[in-house]
């Protein structure tokens, strides 16, 4: 079994910032691409950033200049720094990772719960 788990969201003060992390746990042998959606109330899920397992990073226009992706491969973990924080950057974030369970299997996509932001004007 393969879990994914977001933390670090939260309310958050207009021009704020905050870190959200995701960690991948279970039967994993490699993981690929990770990556950023948010949901916001009553839109389409969005991607906000991706990071691949060489760590070459994607952004999506909501949060270019304002978003920093990372990740720490021996913990399974990718990171997701935001600052100036913006109401319209209120919604559910949620990790998606390409993993391996082993090496013999081809990667399936996995989806975390996802973690709350809301930002307040």
């Amino acid at each position: 079994q393969v879990g994914l788990v977001e933390s670090g969201g939260g309310l958050v003060q207009a021009g704020g910032s905050l870190r959200l992390s995701c960690v991948a746990s279970g039967r994993i042998f490699r993981i690929m691409d990770m990556v950023w959606y948010r949901q916001a109330p009553g839109k389409e899920r969005e991607l906000v950033a991706s990071i691949t397992g060489e760590s070459s990073s994607f952004y999506g226009d909501s949060v270019m200049g304002r978003g920093t992706i990372s990740r720490d491969i021996a913990k399974n973990t990718v990171y997701l720094e935001m600052k100036n924080l913006k109401p319209e950057d209120t919604g559910i974030y949620y990790c998606n990772a390409r993993i391996k369970v082993t090496e013999n299997l081809p990667y399936n996509g996995y989806w975390g719960q996802g973690t709350q932001v809301t930002v307040s004007t």
